[in-house]
């Protein structure tokens, strides 16, 4: 007789229970829900990101097939398609978001000593934002273009574990800039973003919160060179200067000092330039900072290509935003797996073995050393590893 529990609720275990039923009280998630609750919904939406299910069909066909096995797997409720599909237009997405804040401070503790690629002891965050596609017949309300409907992920990524700290899910047409208006300063953190963030006004927050930021300068930017240090230029660094706004209004939003430092790629043959409101760093590691950025495109690229965030098992806004975030938590719960058992292989891997190991009755550290195992055969294999800096 096989004994023992699945991959998959040997996975779940490692979900604080108590918290999310906290979130569910919080909104009154489970109001009268007879036979299939919030867990038994977030259940469901955990397996079909873990073995890859495209609909909401799909889904409900392939756990209906596995009747006998459901209660092992944590999931009491009855699943039927409508179900289903009124929870995740019905059920507020604000559970699922509010139990992925658990997950994150979890994951963030976890992974609060691993190195990024830059020799700092404080914590450095990437702000960027992405636009997920969406289908402009059955997505009316998410008009964006005239030819492209579209939501936009906000996220603000700690580059110690590519951990995101906070998202918000927004219409497409929402600059990015506005965002900054919903973060609060950590003081002494460092904020790395792109030169759509540059507003006077907005960043001089940051310097009042004693935040830093760096982000890169406008072609046309007007800036008046106050005093300039000497440079190594064998390092790539061409000049590091301290400037204010020329411009009246951004010198008047911005009154503090800027500095500015400029570097020459050799890589990419380009010649950048930073602004930030750090004076303490040396020029050459407020380059090699910007460098980090790339790690929340490589975020970007990793969820879209590896998490079901593309095609959607409903059409409400409620239920784009209830798989974005169910997307998001299995992400950190694997991440927080991964880091418990200590084991080495990058996330990719382990969700490629979970994905055919997942109702197997094999403890959960056997199954992620198969992926540890599987690594070693193709560290060579060019592919995008998030995890490996």
């Amino acid at each position: 007789m096989n004994s023992g529990r699945t991959v998959f609720s040997q996975l779940i275990d490692h979900l604080p229970i108590h918290e999310f039923r906290k979130c569910v009280a919080r909104y009154r998630g489970n109001h009268r829900a007879r036979t299939f609750s919030c867990w038994d919904q977030f259940l469901c939406l955990a397996f079909a990101q873990l073995t890859y299910r495209e609909s909401l069909r799909d889904i409900v066909a392939c756990l209906n097939a596995l009747k006998e096995r459901l209660y092992h797997m944590g999931i009491r409720g009855r699943i039927a398609r409508t179900t289903f599909s009124d929870a995740n237009d019905r059920r507020d997405w604000r559970i699922y978001a509010d139990f992925a804040q658990v997950l994150i401070r979890e994951a963030r503790s976890l992974y609060a000593n691993d190195a990024f690629g830059v020799a700092l002891d404080g914590t450095v965050y990437a702000l960027d934002a992405t636009i997920i596609d969406l289908s402009m017949t059955l997505f009316p309300w998410a008009r964006f273009k005239s030819m492209q409907n579209a939501v936009k992920l906000h996220t603000l990524l700690d580059l110690r574990g590519n951990i995101p700290t906070f998202l918000c899910i927004t219409p497409a047409k929402i600059h990015d800039v506005n965002f900054l208006d919903q973060l609060v300063p950590e003081a002494g953190a460092f904020y790395v973003m792109d030169r759509g963030y540059l507003d006077s006004a907005r960043l001089y927050r940051w310097t009042q919160a004693g935040a830093f930021f760096i982000t890169r300068a406008r072609k046309n930017l007007a800036c008046r060179r106050l005093s300039s240090k000497p440079v190594d230029k064998s390092t790539g660094v061409r000049c590091d200067q301290t400037v204010e706004f020329k411009s009246f209004y951004p010198r008047r939003a911005y009154p503090a000092h800027l500095r500015r430092v400029a570097y020459a790629d050799a890589d990419q043959a380009k010649r950048l330039v930073f602004l930030t409101n750090n004076f303490a760093l040396d020029a050459k590691t407020i380059a090699d900072l910007y460098r980090t950025r790339w790690q929340i495109e490589l975020f970007f690229k990793w969820i879209k290509q590896h998490l079901r965030i593309k095609a959607f098992y409903g059409t409400s806004e409620n239920a784009v935003k209830t798989q974005i975030w169910s997307a998001v938590s299995v992400y950190l719960l694997v991440a927080i797996a991964r880091k418990r058992l200590a084991v080495q292989a990058n996330l990719y891997t382990i969700l490629q073995v979970l994905s055919v190991t997942l109702l197997e009755k094999t403890p959960l550290f056997e199954a992620f050393s198969t992926a540890e195992s599987q690594l070693s055969e193709t560290q060579n294999h060019k592919q995008l590893w998030l995890f490996d800096l």
